[in-house]
C-alpha cells in the first residue's frame, strides 16, 4: 500500500499502476480491500476518496443508513443522512419487505437494478441470502421481459456499447471503462436473446444478469465483471419502429463486415485485458455462435453458455437421474429437439466411460430441427455442427413419429419453441419407459417446450422433469412433484472461477465434464427422494467451489493453468477467492 502511495507520489496516476496479479487469482489490490479481513479498515478510494455527497453516490462504497457516526465524521456525511444507524441485515430485511409488496416481476427487477446502481455490496449481499426467491427476477424467467422493454425501462446505462460507429475504435472504446482490472466479459450482439428472438441493443439486460450471478454466486468481483453489448443492427421491425428503441436503426451488418468487427473486438479485448481475460459469448444466433467459438477457441479463453453451459448443466443433470433410473448414459437412447452442443458433451462422457470412440456413442443419440429427423439422406443440405449427427434412418418429418420410431428413454428440448411436446409427445415416451426424463429447457417459461404439470400429468406421475425456467411444485393425485430446474447459472459462475484462480489459458472439454460431475456430485439423497436431479440453489455457493475447484483441477492436470505452484487445497483457494459483500468498515 504505502509503495503505490509512493508511486502515485511520484506522479502516477493509479490508472497509471501496472496491474500485477496476486495470489487470489485477481490483480493487485491497489485499494488493499479484498486483501483486508473484514475487521480491519479500509479506505473508500474512487481516484480521490470518495467522502460527503459523492460517497453516497458512489454504489461501490456507499453503505446507506450502515455508515456508523464515527465514519459519518471522517467522511463530511453528518446531516446527509438521518439520524438511525443501521446493520446491513436490517437494510436487506427492509428491501425484501418492498420488493415483495410489488406484484408484477418486471418492478422486481427495476427495484434491484435501481439497488445495483445506488449500493453495490448491498444488492449482492440481498442476492446472496435470498438466492432461490431472487434468482428468477435477475436472470430468467424476468430478465427476458426486461430485454424486450429496455428501451422503455432505460435509467442509467450498464456495460460497454459497442456499436458499428465504433468500428475501427474498439480498442479505444475499451479504454473508457473505468474499471481496468477485467477477468470476465459476457458479450451479446441480441440476435437470439433466450427464446424471445433478435432484440437488437435491448440484449444488454443479459451479459448484466449473467455477471452479477458471476459475483453473487461464484464470487468474482463486481469490478472485473465488463457486460458488453455488440450492436450490429437489428431485423426486428417492431424496434426498428420503436420510438425509445436505444440501439442503432438499421438492419443487421452480416458477413465480412460483421466478422470483421467482432474480430476487431476480440482482438482489442486481448490487446487491453491480456491472455487471461474470460470472454462469454451469449446468446448470439447459431450460425454465428458455432462459428466464433471455433473461430476463437484455439486463441482465446472463451466459452459460450448456451453450447457448452447448457450442454454441462445437462449432463450434470443426466448423470444425476442415472441414480433414479439405473444404468449407464450409454446403456440410454436420447433423442433431442435441436441441442447439438449438449449431444456433443453426452457423446463425449459416453466415450470416456466406455473407452469407446466418440463417433460410436454419438449413433446413440438422434436429432430432430424443424425439417425432422436429421438422418444421412439429409447431410448435403445440413449446417456443419449438425452433420455428426445424421444416422442413416428413413426420413421422419414429426417430433411424434421419432419418438415412436426411435423409442428414446431421455427426450430433451432446446429449440426455444414453446410447446412443442404435445400431449401425445409425452405419452409416446411414458408408454415404453418406466421413469421417461424429461428435459424443457427452452427460456423464459413461455417458450418452455411443456410445463411440470403437463409433464406430470401426461406422464401420469412417472417422468423425471426438469426445465430451464422455474416451475412451481405440482400436486398429481395425492403426491406433491417438485420440479428441477437444468440452470445455467449453476455452472458458468463456479466455472469462470475455476478458469480465473488458475489463470487458465484456453478452455478445453474435460473442464465442462469435470464441472458435469462435480455438480453431479452435489445431489442428495434427500433431493433424489423428492425425484430432484439438481441441488437446491441455497447452497450454491459452496457447490460453485466445489465447481471451481475440479474445473481448476482438471485445468492443472492440463497443463493450461498459468498461476503456479497449484494450491493444495482447491476448494478452500477458491473459497478464499470469492468476493464477500458484507460491508466494510471505513477509516
Amino acid at each position: 500500500m504505502e509503495s503505490t502511495l509512493q508511486e502515485m507520489r511520484d506522479g502516477a496516476s493509479v490508472l497509471d499502476l501496472e496491474p500485477k496479479s496476486t495470489v487470489a487469482g485477481g490483480v493487485r489490490d491497489v485499494y488493499g480491500e479484498d486483501t483486508a479481513t473484514e475487521d480491519q479498515l479500509v479506505t473508500p478510494w474512487s481516484l480521490s476518496v470518495a467522502s460527503g455527497y459523492s460517497l453516497l453516490r458512489d454504489p461501490h462504497h456507499n453503505k446507506g443508513l450502515a455508515f456508523n457516526d464515527k465514519e459519518r465524521d471522517a467522511h463530511y456525511l453528518r446531516g446527509l443522512l438521518p439520524p438511525a444507524v443501521v446493520s446491513q441485515e436490517v437494510q436487506v430485511k427492509k428491501l425484501m419487505h418492498i420488493i415483495r409488496q410489488y406484484q408484477l416481476p418486471l418492478q422486481k427487477y427495476m427495484a434491484m437494478m435501481d439497488l445495483q446502481e445506488r449500493n453495490e455490496k448491498l444488492f449482492y449481499k440481498l442476492l446472496i441470502d435470498n438466492v432461490e426467491e431472487m434468482l428468477p427476477i435477475v436472470y430468467t424467467p424476468t430478465v427476458g421481459e426486461a430485454c424486450q422493454k429496455y428501451g422503455s425501462i432505460f435509467g442509467r446505462p450498464q456495460g460497454l456499447y459497442i456499436s458499428l460507429k465504433e468500428k475501427g475504435r474498439i480498442l479505444e472504446v475499451l479504454r473508457n471503462w473505468p474499471e481496468k482490472n477485467i477477468q470476465v466479459i459476457v458479450v451479446t450482439d441480441g440476435e437470439r436473446i433466450l427464446g424471445l428472438g433478435d432484440l437488437g441493443c435491448q440484449g444488454m439486460g443479459i451479459p448484466v444478469g449473467k455477471l452479477s450471478l458471476y459475483t453473487a454466486l461464484g464470487g468474482v468481483r463486481p469490478s472485473a465483471c465488463l457486460p458488453v453489448t455488440i450492436d450490429v443492427g437489428t431485423n426486428n421491425e417492431k424496434l426498428l419502429n420503436d420510438e425509445f428503441y436505444i440501439g442503432l436503426r438499421q438492419r443487421r451488418a452480416t458477413g465480412q463486415e460483421y466478422s470483421e468487427l467482432l474480430h476487431e473486438f476480440m482482438s482489442a479485448v486481448k490487446q487491453n485485458y491480456g491472455e487471461r481475460v474470460l470472454i462469454q459469448f451469449e446468446d448470439f444466433a447459431n450460425h454465428n455462435a458455432f462459428d466464433l467459438l471455433a473461430k476463437y477457441g484455439t486463441t482465446h479463453l472463451v466459452f459460450n453458455d448456451d453450447i457448452q453451459g447448457t450442454a454441462s448443466v445437462v449432463l450434470a443433470g443426466l448423470v444425476a437421474a442415472l441414480k433414479l433410473v439405473g444404468g449407464t448414459l450409454a446403456d440410454h437412447k436420447f433423442l433431442f429437439l435441436a441441442g447439438t452442443g449438449i449431444a456433443e458433451l453426452i457423446a463425449l462422457e459416453m466415450s470416456k466411460q466406455t473407452n469407446m470412440p466418440v463417433e460410436e456413442t454419438r449413433k446413440r443419440i438422434w436429432l430432430v430441427d424443424s425439417k425432422g429427423l436429421i438422418v444421412g439422406s439429409r447431410k448435403e443440405s445440413l449446417q456443419h455442427f449438425k452433420k455428426p449427427w445424421a444416422h442413416e434412418h428413413e426420413p421422419i418429418k414429426t417430433l411424434l413419429d421419432a419418438v415412436n420410431d426411435i423409442k428414446p428413454t431421455v427426450l430433451i428440448g432446446t429449440s426455444g419453441v414453446g410447446r412443442t411436446f404435445t400431449k401425445e409427445v409425452v405419452e409416446a415416451v411414458a408408454s415404453f419407459n418406466e421413469r421417461p426424463i424429461i428435459l424443457a429447457l427452452s427460456n423464459p417459461t413461455s417458450q418452455s417446450e411443456c410445463t411440470a404439470e403437463e409433464a406430470y400429468t401426461w406422464s401420469k406421475g412417472r417422468a423425471i422433469f426438469a426445465s430451464g425456467s422455474p416451475f412451481a411444485p405440482v400436486e398429481y393425485e395425492g403426491k406433491v412433484y417438485v420440479p428441477g430446474q437444468a440452470n445455467n447459472a449453476y455452472i458458468f459462475p463456479g466455472f469462470g472461477l475455476g478458469l480465473i484462480m488458475s489463470g487458465t489459458i484456453r478452455v478445453h472439454d474435460d473442464m465442462l465434464l469435470a464441472a458435469s460431475e462435480a455438480l453431479a456430485a452435489q445431489v442428495t439423497q434427500e433431493n433424489f427422494d423428492k425425484g430432484l436431479i439438481y441441488p437446491p440453489f441455497t447452497n450454491i455457493r459452496k457447490i460453485s467451489a466445489q465447481i471451481a475447484a475440479n474445473v481448476a483441477a482438471k485445468a492443472y492436470e492440463l497443463g493450461l493453468a498459468t498461476r503456479l505452484p497449484q494450491p493444495k487445497d482447491l476448494v478452500k483457494y477458491a473459497e478464499s477467492c470469492m468476493y464477500s459483500p458484507a460491508y466494510r468498515s471505513y477509516r
